[in-house]
């Protein structure tokens, strides 16, 4: 299968030769036809550049990039006019309706005005915008202004589509709502290439991930393949009484096989196994002996995060859903 998305050793640099920052240092990265790249990684990894590299939006210091076929530096237009793209702050006109900026740009890749209309009323009902479709869009909310930027990512239809983290600051009923909108144009037949801080969403929505830090892609593979690096299962427990850590870690360290990790609130310990139930019961026993209460325990895979967080030391530093703009 053909790659749609092609780079090799793309490099950027920011700053003087003294205070030199790499934005990438050499990433390479491949999109067959018809599936989706998740790019993950913290704020500042470099997602971001790459897609701006890839969109034609900013040139690339080092290596080569096509999309479509096409070289980004040799023919921007051309990989212009085969791409959408929807970035992570939506790019609407507030004054204009929703309507009115779909229909903007049909006219803008010259669809004609009969047919620029039929795809903007299109659209508006594909994502739950009809409503609100012929107000300003300055009275929408964060949530509705990321589906119109999604919309005027798809006027065209293109073949090839970046989605630069789509769905940070949304609400969960919104993010699920945007996840479903993805799968659709996927199953439609097009490419796209996800970044995404979200472990959850690269789960859910990718074919394989390509894991960024600093710049550089760290690993690669399927998601099942990268949650296989980290091996083993974890036992993960609450103690209802947090001066119970010491024995409780003592006991975890009979079937621990690797360092037991204990969360900053000093009750909640992960320690990772490879005899999964068994593991597990043999813990509780020793627990129970101890004395040891605990308000929860339970036997999970390994996730993303703590692949992220097997790879670079670090998780990717995403807030929880409470703490985000409810954007709905």
């Amino acid at each position: 299968m053909a790659d749609v998305i092609h780079a090799e050793g793309l490099v950027k640099r920011y700053g003087s030769r003294s205070g030199e920052v790499r934005a990438l240092d050499g990433l390479d990265l491949a999109v067959p036809e018809g599936t989706v790249l998740g790019l993950l990684g913290p704020n500042g990894a470099g997602k971001t550049t790459a897609v701006r590299i890839l969109t034609t939006l900013l040139e690339a210091d080092g290596g080569r990039a096509t999309v479509a076929g096409l070289d980004v530096r040799k023919d921007a237009k051309g990989v212009r006019k085969r791409i959408g793209l929807s970035g992570q702050y939506a790019a609407v006109d507030e004054y204009l309706t929703g309507f009115e900026n779909l229909d903007m740009i049909g006219r803008i890749y010259k669809l004609g005005r009969t047919a620029s209309r039929a795809r903007a009323r299109e659209l508006l009902e594909r994502f739950d915008l009809v409503e609100s479709g012929d107000r300003p869009v300055k009275g929408y909310s964060g949530g509705m202004r990321r589906r119109l930027d999604l919309a005027g990512a798809l006027v065209a239809e293109p073949p090839v589509l970046f989605l630069d983290e789509p769905t940070t600051g949304l609400d969960p009923r919104s993010r699920t709502g945007m996840w479903e909108v993805i799968r659709e144009l996927v199953r439609g037949g097009t490419t796209l290439l996800l970044t995404t801080q979200y472990l959850e969403e690269a789960d859910r929505l990718a074919d394989a991930i390509v894991v960024i830090d600093k710049g550089r892609a760290i690993a690669q593979g399927t998601s099942d393949e990268l949650k296989r690096q980290v091996g083993g299962e974890r036992i993960e427990l609450v103690l209802t009484d947090p001066s119970q850590l010491d024995k409780a870690r003592a006991v975890l360290a009979t079937v621990a096989v690797s360092d037991i990790t204990v969360d900053e609130d000093g009750r909640s310990l992960t320690a990772p196994v490879s005899g999964g139930p068994p593991d597990l019961m043999e813990a509780l026993r020793g627990l129970d002996a101890a004395g040891i209460v605990v308000s929860d325990v339970g036997l999970r895979r390994p996730t993303l995060d703590d692949v992220f967080l097997s790879l670079t030391g670090h998780t990717t530093e995403t807030p929880p859903l409470d703490k985000q703009e409810d954007a709905a």
